[in-house]
């Protein structure tokens, strides 16, 4: 299968990536390596990739419309997967133009160029994000997303109503993954697992926000990678007949379009979770307890009873384990 991916040598994007060259695909990947974070990571994310011969890339901004179509005609995708995105919630307060341009005017380019190419399935990160205000627990699909709370919330809610219209004008089958707080090695730095563990190495306090009650739903990348794997072959298709019809489907009426959680569905504790990463690097963290952060949420709990009903799979990795591998990672890598 010929497969484009947009965010290849970011977190999650590499791992796919990897994953389906070693399953023999072909796979185009497209990305800015903006310095978002340490270019220096991404960069050696892309030199393991590189060593695949069934690998190319692009390097170039999901914006530059010209570049983006011209890699979608030369590689000819069956399937493309997007994940390259501007990230993190608390950055999208500062810079929100960077939100709007990467993640609204660059997801337009990719539905616009998939549909001229009449891609076989559109694969768009969503986000837990986007559930916002919600009291509901845990967050089912078919909940109401009408609250966000953040630009970056915004964008990715905004990613959901774009792909809608477009699979209902032009029949480009859809699936939106809602993912939710992913951990796990060559992870980004920016996130709570990463900047716990440099700093507890480093001796230094780390930020507790809410003081330390949140609870978030971490899922384990390896998780993501294959629920992502076994959607690929799930296309969607809104001719609903008594066969395929489920009434926790979130199927359009009118579009081949979905929305689908992925999240691990035990939700954990921000304290036990600092503790799981104490007792791996078996030293204790000097904490530095600050109140909610604007746009923050206090707590994400998936409903995955939709990725269970059409692929057979549940995210269920334990929090030691991936903890664990990810600080096993950290230490190779940085020594």
């Amino acid at each position: 299968m010929k497969i484009l991916i947009t965010g290849s040598s970011g977190f999650i994007g590499f791992h796919l990536t990897k994953f389906l060259l070693e399953k023999g695909n072909k796979i185009h990947g497209y990305d800015s390596m903006n310095s978002y974070y340490d270019v220096n990571l991404k960069k050696a994310r892309l030199k393991i990739l590189k060593k695949y011969k069934n690998f190319s890339f692009t390097k170039n901004k999901l914006e530059n419309k010209r570049s983006l179509e011209k890699s979608f005609f030369k590689f000819k995708p069956n399937v493309v997967i997007h994940l390259a995105a501007q990230a993190g919630v608390r950055y999208s307060i500062d810079k929100p133009r960077v939100y709007l341009r990467s993640n609204v005017t660059g997801t337009f380019n990719i539905i616009e160029a998939s549909h001229k190419l009449k891609v076989k399935h559109l694969i768009m990160a969503s986000s837990s994000s986007v559930y916002g205000a919600n009291k509901r627990i845990p967050f089912l699909e078919t909940d109401k997303t009408e609250t966000q709370l953040s630009i970056y919330a915004a964008t990715k809610k905004a990613n959901e109503s774009m792909a809608h219209s477009y699979s209902n004008l032009w029949k480009i089958p859809i699936t939106m993954l809602r993912f939710f707080t992913v951990y796990g090695p060559w992870g980004r730095p920016d996130m709570a697992l990463f900047k716990f563990t440099k700093q507890i190495l480093e001796n230094k306090a780390i930020d507790v926000y809410n003081y330390g009650k949140m609870k978030r739903d971490f899922t384990y990348v390896d998780d993501i990678v294959k629920a992502i794997c076994l959607l690929i072959n799930e296309v969607p298709d809104n001719i609903k007949t008594d066969q395929n019809f489920n009434s926790n489907d979130t199927l359009s009426t009118v579009a081949p379009w979905r929305v689908v959680n992925i999240g691990n569905t035990k939700p954990v504790e921000l304290m036990d979770y600092i503790k799981v990463i104490e007792k791996e690097l078996n030293m204790k963290s000097k904490i530095n307890y600050l109140p909610l952060q604007p746009g923050d949420v206090q707590e994400t709990f998936s409903n995955v009873e939709l990725l269970k009903n059409l692929t057979g799979f549940k995210p269920d990795t334990d929090i030691n384990y991936g903890v664990k591998q990810f600080i096993k990672w950290y230490k190779s890598y940085y020594g």
